[in-house]
C-alpha cells in the first residue's frame, strides 16, 4: 500500500474513531442497572453517564437529570469528563495538524515539514486514544470489583453499558489509525528524487546548435 493510500486510510479510521470518542462522552450509558437475583424483573432501570443520569421505565418512558454539582461526583465521573472533553480537543487539533501536513494539500510543498507535521498529527491521534481509554478502564474496573463485591446491595450493582464498548471501538481506532499515519511518513533522510527535464540538443544546419535548445 503506498504512503498516500495509507495516510488517507490512517486519517478515515481516525476520523471515525474521533466521532466515537465525542459519542461516548455523550451517551449516559456507562453504567446500566444489573439484573440480578430480585431485580430480575424490574419496572425500571437505571443509567449512569459523565454528565447525567437516566430512569428508563418499562413503558419506554425515559427521565434524565443532569448532575447538579461537579465536586460531588465521584472521582472516576471527574476525571472521565475532564479527560473525554480532553481528547476530544486533542483528535481536533490532531485532525487539523494531519490535513495541514497531507500529500493532498499545498501547503509546505516539497518541503521536508510537512512529513514531520504529519507524524505529529498521527502521534496525537494516539494520545487521543490513551486519553479516552484511561477513564474507560476506570470505570469498568469499578463496576467489575462492584459487581462481585458481596457488600454492595443487589439494587446497586451495575453492568458495564454501551458508552464503555463504543469508547473502547473508538480508542482503538484512534490507535490503529495514529500508527497508519506515522507509518506513512518518509523515513528521515529519504527524499524523493527530484525530476529533469533537459530539452533534446538537435544541431541545426550549419552544424551549431540551435539557442533555444538551452532555454
Amino acid at each position: 500500500m503506498g504512503a498516500f493510500a495509507l495516510e488517507i486510510f490512517g486519517l478515515s479510521i481516525c476520523i471515525i474513531g474521533w466521532v466515537g470518542v465525542i459519542l461516548a462522552c455523550a451517551l449516559p450509558m456507562w453504567q446500566v442497572s444489573a439484573f440480578i437475583e430480585q431485580n430480575i424483573v424490574v419496572a425500571q432501570f437505571t443509567w449512569e453517564g459523565l454528565w447525567m443520569s437516566c430512569v428508563v421505565q418499562s413503558t419506554g418512558q425515559m427521565q434524565c437529570k443532569v448532575y447538579d454539582s461537579i465536586l460531588a461526583l465521584e472521582p472516576e465521573l471527574q476525571a472521565g469528563r475532564a479527560l473525554t472533553v480532553l481528547a476530544a480537543i486533542v483528535g481536533l487539533i490532531a485532525l487539523l495538524v494531519t490535513v495541514v501536513g497531507a500529500q493532498c494539500t499545498t501547503c509546505f510543498q516539497g518541503s521536508s515539514v510537512k512529513s514531520r507535521i504529519v507524524f505529529a498529527g498521527g502521534v496525537m491521534y494516539i494520545v487521543t486514544g490513551l486519553l479516552v481509554l484511561i477513564p474507560l478502564c476506570w470505570t469498568a474496573n469499578i463496576v467489575i470489583k462492584d459487581f462481585f463485591n458481596p457488600h454492595v446491595p443487589a439494587s446497586k450493582k451495575r453492568e458495564m453499558g454501551a458508552a464503555l464498548y463504543v469508547g473502547w471501538a473508538a480508542t482503538a481506532l484512534l490507535l490503529l489509525g495514529g500508527v497508519l499515519i506515522c507509518l506513512s511518513c518518509p523515513m528521515r533522510g529519504q527524499r524523493t528524487p527530484p525530476v529533469k527535464y533537459s530539452a533534446s540538443r538537435r544541431p541545426t544546419s550549419n552544424g551549431d546548435y540551435d539557442k533555444k535548445n538551452y532555454v
